[in-house]
């Protein structure tokens, strides 16, 4: 195999971003598995007919993003970005099974609608008329639309939030553009953003939103696109509010940033349903998922955006897997139309709520308060975190550490809580969780 013949297929043009593009490419589609090593900069130049400089600048911008790595004698070589394990095992990967586990940010089975009804009503798996019939299935699209936060330019149903996220990601975004998100930031998604190689960067919150300030910043260079959580934000549980969509969209509708939501809360949340997208929407890409409300095994989610954005995105999929299966997309059509499903979903979003608040208070009555309003998340602020975590697990109950959720220096340590899973106890269990905040305080104050 030909590296640099690899490596040309892939190269759009002769820019130093461009080569950084084609070489990681080349690495997500195998061509240039971890280890492998690279030729020197004066024949990459000379082969692909670029110049020293920009190959020099091209394995720049991938050493910066940790894709490639230069040893001296030893050469370049293409790193191991999976070798850690991402922020994403970081922040699950636990060395005991606890009796309360509260570490997973999954929701509580016994909350999610019977599944049942909706297949007693399947009959059969279903045909299509032909492998290029729409990929949603016109009945859900109905149901969907008609609860959108905003009139969609165009629908589709993709595998999950995550899988929406990606195709977004490997889509669109090119090796060094600069991706805005929240801090703290749901790993999983910083993992994917920092796979493509792109340029992160933080937009601290408050309990309206994210900052406009921050993103005021951000927008003073060129920013392809900015991902938000609108409801029941993981970790934080901040969920936007109308005022401050206001003030980001006055902010994002002068530029031809791409605003991607990712509402994974969807119908558990508490909050009303806010999108950038009733003001901007050629500019915004909304994604609602399922998994919370009726079952992360289900699969589902639903896109909204422009055309320009969906329609290379479906014609992608139709190369590979086509569609998300119409027989999910049927039970999921059932459960949204189902009176006692929605029912059953209705009460989980309240019992939820109600989880959150018991906690809640109750720690704000020890002393250790907690900002955001929504989901099954609590971020709680702690003085040392691994202490934290250590004595939890020491009492049998799993937190998930914080580090892995942030992107910027802070002065709090925190620890993410999935009180969602909580359905009783909470006094007992606000109680270690305010003892464990506040381990090693007093080795602080010592010094």
């Amino acid at each position: 195999m030909n590296l640099l013949s690899e490596i040309e297929q892939r190269l759009d043009s002769p820019t130093a971003r461009d080569l950084a593009n084609a070489v990681g490419r080349a690495i997500r589609d195998g061509v240039l598995p971890p280890g492998t090593r690279l030729p020197p900069i004066r024949e990459v130049a000379r082969e692909l007919a670029l110049s020293p400089t920009t190959v020099s600048a091209g394995w720049a911008l991938l050493t910066r993003s940790g894709t490639i790595r230069t040893n001296g004698r030893h050469g370049t070589t293409v790193a191991d970005t999976a070798a850690s394990g991402g922020r994403y095992r970081t922040a699950l990967q636990q060395q005991a099974d606890f009796s309360l586990d509260l570490s997973t940010g999954v929701p509580d089975s016994a909350l999610l609608p019977a599944l049942g009804p909706a297949l007693a009503r399947l009959t059969s798996a279903g045909i299509p008329g032909n492998y290029l019939d729409d990929p949603v299935l016109p009945q859900l699209r109905e149901v969907l639309l008609a609860d959108w936060p905003y009139p969609a330019p165009e629908l589709m149903v993709v595998d999950g939030a995550m899988d929406a996220l990606d195709l977004l990601a490997r889509s669109v975004l090119r090796f060094g553009d600069r991706v805005a998100v929240e801090h703290p930031s749901f790993p999983p998604l910083v993992d994917l953003l920092e796979a493509v190689g792109v340029q992160l960067v933080p937009l601290p919150m408050d309990a309206d939103g994210v900052v406009p300030a921050a993103l005021a910043d951000a927008l003073s260079a060129p920013l392809t696109a900015v991902v938000l959580q609108p409801r029941a934000q993981n970790p934080t549980g901040i969920s936007t509010t109308p005022a401050r969509i206001a003030e980001l969209a006055a902010l994002l509708g002068a530029t031809s940033t791409l605003i991607v939501e990712d509402d994974s809360a969807g119908p558990t949340s508490v909050s009303p349903p806010v999108s950038l997208g009733r003001v901007l929407p050629e500019q915004t890409v909304h994604i609602r998922s399922f998994s919370k409300s009726h079952g992360p095994d289900l699969r589902l989610a639903a896109m909204s955006g422009p055309h320009e954005v969906l329609g290379p995105l479906v014609a992608r999929r139709q190369q590979g897997q086509g569609w998300s299966s119409r027989l999910l997309q049927r039970i999921l059509h059932s459960l949204l139309t189902d009176a006692t499903a929605i029912a059953t979903v209705a009460a989980a979003r309240d019992e939820y709520a109600r989880r959150r608040a018991a906690v809640v208070d109750a720690l704000a009555g020890v002393g250790v308060p907690v900002g955001g309003t929504d989901g099954i998340n609590i971020w709680v602020p702690v003085h040392d975190e691994s202490a934290a975590v250590v004595r939890l697990a020491s009492q049998g109950i799993g937190v998930t550490p914080g580090a892995p959720f942030a992107l910027l220096p802070s002065p709090q340590d925190h620890i993410r809580v999935t009180v969602g899973l909580l359905a009783d106890h909470h006094g007992e269990v606000a109680a270690q969780l305010a003892a464990a905040a506040n381990t090693g305080a007093w080795r602080a104050g010592a010094r």
